[in-house]
């Protein structure tokens, strides 16, 4: 038999211990570093990448998917009952992208990489993605369902193209390796 010790120890650990870490056989750990609107492929592609620059390519690609979903749902004539939910999951995942993109300047800048390829990249896209943004908030289909939602999208866009625009002035040239004679 257990102390009561022993006993409170153990429901306090139990307690204090968050429930992603708790696994049951019914609800195993999730995969760790995964963003929650990324696929698991999607999460391995991002994981495989080191250079900050191959991750803001893939960010910005799953950014444009997530973006042409948006719309594809947006113009479907059969609506699904679910349809405010998932316009705004759309979105919120189209910003989570564009926010781990411009995350990941400052983790190029701090490893002295080259990014420039990769800033130019998202500098055009983003600026794509924002004049699609800018004209669903003119006159988007219903857009009462998904106003909010737009606004932190169109927000989250030009921040990163912010970053974008700070990065290519600052950001120093890779260092350069010279040959050993």
């Amino acid at each position: 038999m257990r102390s009561a010790t022993t006993l409170a120890v153990g429901l306090l650990a139990a307690l204090l211990t968050p429930s992603a870490a708790r696994s049951t056989p019914h609800s195993p750990m999730p995969p760790q570093d995964r963003k929650d609107y990324l696929s698991e492929g999607e999460g391995d592609q991002i994981r495989e990448a080191y250079e900050p620059a191959d991750r803001i390519a893939l960010y910005m690609k799953f950014a444009e998917d997530r973006l042409k979903k948006f719309q594809y749902e947006l113009n479907r004539k059969v609506q699904d009952r679910r349809r405010s939910e998932v316009l705004n999951n759309m979105l919120n995942a189209y910003t989570g992208c564009m926010d781990d993109a411009a995350d990941q300047i400052a983790v190029g800048k701090e490893r002295q990489s080259d990014i420039h390829g990769a800033l130019k990249l998202m500098k055009s896209k983003g600026n794509e993605f924002l004049d699609i943004l800018e004209k669903l908030q003119e006159k988007g289909q219903e857009l009462d369902t998904y106003k909010d939602t737009l606004l932190d999208a169109i927000d989250g866009t030009k921040e990163a193209l912010t970053d974008v625009d700070n990065a290519l002035k600052t950001a120093a040239p890779p260092p350069v390796r010279r040959k050993q004679p």
